[in-house]
């Protein structure tokens, strides 16, 4: 048989050669056959440890193989941040005072896994073969030391000029606020930034990070010991079951490792510098459904600086519970809005007070509770 003047063999003989230059000339190239690369049991000419690091990925298609490939790069720095975590154990302590160790053991994860993310954007997929005895790929994932050290070393001298700002910044300020927003910045920042070079001790082969001037412990002290003194709350509720309502949000701002008085006059020794004020309600709602009754919720909180009578922000939530009878239905939504209040309401104030979140202020709020039931302004 004889295709345009060549024949079937030739033409075969010209297909798989074009085909194995293609291949040449790509970055990635697919090996099949029994000729196991020796990267594969760990071992790479092409690739010597003392320049790279590299991870490999096994599964029954080139995709997966390559997510594991960088699955695995991950877990290298994964175990050493994670490691490290006990030094950081002061800060976490501050941000999520009085929480259980499963939400502290999330932070972490979190801190870990933005480090992570940052290093893994230096790896990438170096060769992949195909085992046709198991039928399955391997893929390498590699990472150059020299190039994700430059990039870790750029991140790391980001966050010191951030740190010093706002250390420096921390000092100088009158404003009991900007000095609390500015330590929680240089704290969250220090974290991360132990997190990075963390991930700069794997990557060195000396296994020496860069240290920093600060220490995580310091700054959360710091932080810990102004919040002590200079920023204390004090909550007052108004409304229904006003007392364990008021209970519930200071516990929820006490995790948050705010310090909560129960002095309220501003004149007081120790008087608290923020107060929380607000209202909160309950009553039925007429909903058509024969077979439950409905209570509504509301609340309406202010956070209000007592020496000026400023306030600094604000926050309004609400919701409803139904249940076979009225009682039932209320003593549900009673239960609802203290968790809600403890939870959402106590983390978005705290997040206002540390500069995370803005909260509006109380002219531009809208009320949660009917106007005339409310003890709040608007």
């Amino acid at each position: 048989m004889r295709i345009r003047g060549t024949s079937f063999g030739q033409g075969v003989a010209v297909f798989l050669y074009l085909w194995m230059m293609v291949s040449a000339l790509t970055a990635c190239t697919v090996f099949t056959g029994k000729g196991k690369p020796g990267w594969v049991d760990g071992r790479s000419a092409e690739y010597p440890s003392a320049q790279y690091l590299t991870g490999v990925g096994q599964a029954d298609t080139r995709s997966n193989a390559e997510d594991q490939a960088y699955a695995a790069m991950a877990r290298i720095f994964k175990a050493e941040v994670a490691a490290q975590a006990r030094d950081w154990e002061s800060y976490l302590v501050v941000e999520n005072h009085g929480v259980s160790n499963a939400e502290r053991r999330l932070t972490i994860d979190n801190v870990t896994k933005v480090s992570t993310d940052k290093v893994l954007e230096n790896v990438r997929i170096a060769d992949v073969w195909y085992d046709s005895d198991s039928r399955s790929y391997y893929a390498l994932g590699v990472m150059n030391r020299s190039q994700a050290e430059a990039s870790l070393m750029e991140k790391i001298s980001a966050l010191d000029r951030a740190i010093e700002t706002d250390v420096a910044e921390s000092k100088l300020t009158t404003d009991k606020l900007a000095k609390v927003r500015a330590l929680r910045r240089a704290g969250r920042n220090l974290v991360l930034r132990e997190a990075y070079n963390t991930d700069l001790r794997v990557i060195r082969l000396s296994g020496e990070g860069t240290p920093s001037v600060y220490q995580v412990h310091e700054l959360s002290g710091d932080l810990e010991q102004f919040l002590a003194t200079n920023l204390v709350l004090a909550v007052q509720v108004s409304g229904d079951h006003a007392e364990p309502t008021g209970r519930a949000l200071a516990e929820g701002l006490i995790r948050e490792g705010l310090h909560v008085t129960t002095k309220a006059e501003a004149d007081e020794p120790g008087a608290p510098e923020l107060i929380v004020r607000g209202a909160v309600r309950l009553f039925p709602v007429e909903v058509r459904d024969p077979n439950f009754k409905y209570v509504r919720w509301c609340s309406d909180f202010e956070i209000v600086e007592p020496e000026t009578r400023r306030v600094v922000g604000a926050t309004a939530r609400g919701g409803r519970e139904g249940h076979l009878t009225e009682r039932e239905a209320t003593m549900k939504t009673l239960r609802v809005m203290q968790q809600e209040l403890s939870s959402d309401v106590a983390k978005a104030i705290a997040a206002h007070i540390f500069g995370e979140v803005i909260l509006p202020e109380a002219a531009t709020m809208p009320a949660s509770c009917p106007r005339e039931e409310s003890g709040v302004r608007r």
